[in-house]
Parts: structure tokens; sequence; C-alpha cells
């Protein structure tokens, strides 16, 4: 009887030892996927801040290629008015000689 009861109190053992052992690993599960979820709130936020970074580059980027343009454009119209003055010039200079010459013409 005695051998008995101490081989039932040896088998309790081995049984609690294995569900101490079932716990041990399931709270190394849980903690191995608090780490990975940390880990992946972190990388989350890392792309964000880079998505933003790049948003503001491409931001200043448009920005630039705006101002650029708007500078050719307004060279660009600088050129044009300096030619129709000139032109304007030009033709004045032509309808004085060309009203010269018809006086001279008429003499």
């Amino acid at each position: 009887m005695k051998t008995k009861l101490a081989l039932a109190a040896a088998l309790a053992a081995l049984a609690l030892t294995a569900c101490a052992k079932k716990e041990e690993a399931a709270t190394a599960v849980d903690a191995a996927a608090t780490e990975a979820a940390a880990a992946a709130t972190d990388a989350a936020a890392a792309a964000t801040d880079a998505a933003a970074t790049a948003t503001d580059a491409a931001a200043t980027a448009v920005e630039g290629a705006a101002d650029a343009t708007a500078a050719a454009a307004t060279d660009a119209a600088a050129a044009v008015t300096d030619a129709a003055n000139a032109t304007a010039a030009a033709a004045t200079d032509a309808a004085a000689a060309a009203t010269t010459a018809v006086e001279e013409a008429k003499k």
C-alpha cells in the first residue's frame, strides 16, 4: 500500500511539473508575441515618418519647380515685350523714313 501511495504521489508530482512547464511555455510565447507586436508598431511608426518626410520632399520639389517655371515664364514674357518694343521702334523709324522720302519726292 505504501508503494502504491508513493507511486501515486510521484505520478502527481510529474503531472504538476508538466503543467507548470506548459504554463512557462505559454508565458514565453505571450512575451514573444508582445515583443513582436511592439517591434511591428515601431516599424509602422518609422514607415509613417519616412512617408511624411518623402511627402515633404515632394512638396518642396513641386514648389521649386513651380517657382522655376514662373521665373522662366516671366523671362520669356520680358523677352517678347522687348522684341515687340524693338519691332515697334523699327516700324516707327521706317514710317518716318517713308514720310521723309515722300516729302522729298514732292519737292
